[in-house]
């Protein structure tokens, strides 16, 4: 039996001690595997030369996804990058891919269609073999975009960054490392030592384990879809024949975008020609910007739609994402009720559409009534299979449906769900990730990573008492040459990479400039005075984003947080501050080119590093 539990418990209380419990518990089922049980970790050697405490470089990266190697790439093609020591990177996985490396579970595909998503196609000339490629394709891209520009011997993998320091005496970054070497050899304590730091996580970086009481008794294997166990299920990242699942009750809990690609364990993708897609140079960057057009409510008329998916029927996901149709919207109850209001009405024959498919393909009324969405559309990351639904339509598949309420408790024998115990021999957690607005979207929190700034002060701290400060979303005045991925205070796109690119290429412009303008190693800070004007743009826009308030506890709502309401009115700013840009990404990405062309680096001051 495979039992699909929907929802899961959340709260916007502070922790207990039974909620801290749980979050240790967290940890062991979603734990990165050490180097001695990870497979695929043994295949991969870390740099070839043995880095010593101390080691310097010019660029540190933490993490190594899509991410950290479009960082790397921009800054060696921008000239910034070239010895052997200027870049190295740091990431607790054994190899190159990110969410890539330790997403290995049976059916993995990539929601976004390839030739948007996967980064650097032209310039690696590389033309994915399907419209949604698997995991393994996607690893196999990282692994090629780091052999293509030399990037293999750089860095320290199976390694956990525990704090990064500016000192203000040596105006160098120095970086706290656990660096695990593989079977046989001890861990050990490294002390880096960089010119500039560049956090590159991405938005699917803490597996998400829900609050379930009671989780730690159950007797049988449990795991998450991000730490899939192959010793359990049988089969391989290569092989989706699970014979060790045979004749066991299984209990999937979560009904999201893992779970449509793990229950089915196998989905069929339309292949297309090279010559369709890639016919002149450009072509990765439009054919993004085309299906950001159709996600933020922009279709200009007669415009050709590239990508021509799913994705592309949404516009009312343009609520989580902006449109650069519409004015800032002003908080009064009124305006929020009407924009929240034409969201919906723009939403609504999409939404139905979704629900008569569901009606059409579950045999079983109460079950594709159970199956049926009543959110609208952007409350959750949209899904697409051709064999989900229809495997409620078999007999050893059962629906548990919590009614939004969550699953009571684990016990030792399986879960209990409105009172009643479901018997279960293995639980998959197909919950998701931990949002990376945590902690209102600091690099610190979501990271995990102690940083501090200028005289000692804590990037956390500025973060949790002011809220978010930024310049476009990517360094904060009083931390000089701390980069980071754009989040908050940026804009966001569906397709994640876009984002993580446009926000690349901007760090990189900066550096480049600063180091050009005192014609060598720069200290690059932002001014408050420019951070806090940027923050005033994203304040004013807030209003937008009304539109979560009516989506269950998630990831889009920060597990309801973002619902939450305050009478204090600096709860409330420092919320607001925490936003995003409300136009869309290719307004946004404008307004950064606009701001490069015009050459001064407004609001970032550079100094010369002493001799």
């Amino acid at each position: 039996m495979t039992a699909s539990a929907n929802g899961a418990n959340g709260s916007n209380a502070a922790p207990s001690a039974e909620e801290m419990k749980l979050y240790e518990l967290s940890q062991k089922y979603t734990a990165k595997p050490p180097s001695v049980s990870d497979p695929m970790a043994s295949a991969t050697l870390n740099a070839k030369e043995r880095v010593q405490d101390g080691a310097k470089s010019k660029f540190l990266i933490l993490w190594a996804g899509y991410g950290g190697l479009l960082f790397a790439v921009r800054l060696i093609e921008a000239g910034l990058a070239s010895g052997p020591e200027d870049i190295r990177f740091v990431d607790a996985a054994g190899g190159f891919g990110g969410t890539w490396w330790w997403n290995r579970y049976p059916g993995l595909h990539c929601d976004i269609e390839s030739y948007t998503y996967m980064p650097l196609l032209e310039e690696t000339g590389y033309m994915p073999k399907n419209k949604y490629v698997t995991g393994a394709d996607l690893l196999e891209h990282a692994n090629r975009i780091a052999t293509q520009w030399k990037l293999h011997d750089k860095a320290l993998f199976r390694s956990s960054v525990k704090a990064a320091r500016w000192d203000d005496a040596t105006q160098r970054w120095n970086v706290e490392v656990i660096e695990g070497r593989g079977p046989g050899e001890q861990s050990r304590e490294l002390k880096l030592q960089s010119q500039y730091v560049l956090i590159a996580s991405g938005i699917l970086t803490n597996p998400h384990v829900p609050k379930i009481p009671g989780l730690e008794s159950f007797s049988g294997p449990l795991f998450h879809t991000a730490r899939w166990d192959y010793k359990v299920t049988g089969g391989s990242p290569d092989d989706a024949s699970l014979t060790g699942l045979e004749g066991k009750r299984v209990g999937i809990l979560g009904t999201g975008a893992t779970a449509i690609q793990v229950v089915p364990k196998l989905a069929k993708f339309a292949k297309e020609l090279k010559t369709k897609i890639a016919t002149k140079k450009g072509w990765q960057r439009e054919r993004m910007l085309n299906l950001d057009t159709y996600l933020t409510d922009a279709v200009e008329e007669g415009q050709e739609n590239l990508v021509a998916d799913g994705w592309t029927e949404m516009p009312a996901y343009s609520a989580v994402l902006g449109s650069p149709k519409y004015p800032i919207v002003e908080p009064t109850p009124e305006k929020i009720a009407a924009h929240v209001g034409s969201l919906y009405q723009l939403d609504l024959p999409h939404a139905e559409a979704v629900r008569a498919r569901t009606e059409k393909i579950v045999e079983n009324p109460e079950t594709a009534a159970k199956l049926k969405a009543w959110y609208p559309t952007w409350c959750k990351r949209p899904t697409f299979s051709d064999e989900y639904l229809q495997a409620f339509n078999q007999p050893n598949v059962h629906l548990v449906d919590t009614d939004g309420k969550g699953v009571d408790s684990a016990t030792a024998n399986g879960f209990v769900v409105a009172g009643q115990e479901y018997p279960l021999d293995i639980i998959v957690l197909s919950t998701g990730y931990v949002t990376p607005s945590i902690g209102g979207g600091s690099p610190a929190v979501r990271t995990g990573i102690e940083i501090y700034g200028r005289g000692g002060k804590s990037l956390d701290d500025k973060w949790q008492n002011h809220g978010a400060a930024t310049l476009h979303g990517v360094c904060s005045n009083g931390f000089p040459n701390l980069f980071f991925a754009p989040l908050s205070q940026s804009a966001q796109a569906a397709n994640n990479v876009f984002t993580l690119d446009i926000g690349a290429e901007h760090i990189t412009h900066i550096i480049e400039q600063a180091e050009a303008r005192i014609g060598g190693d720069a200290i690059v800070e932002v001014s408050s005075e420019a951070e806090e004007a940027w923050s005033l743009e994203i304040m004013k826009r807030a209003g937008w984003f009304a539109t979560v308030m009516g989506c269950t506890p998630g990831y889009i709502t920060s597990e309801g947080e973002a619902m939450r309401q305050s009478a204090d009115p600096m709860e409330m700013a420092k919320k607001a501050r925490g936003g995003n840009w409300t136009q869309g990404m290719a307004s946004f990405a404008k307004l950064l080119e606009e701001y490069r062309a015009e050459g001064s680096l407004q609001g970032i001051e550079v100094a010369k590093v002493a001799a």
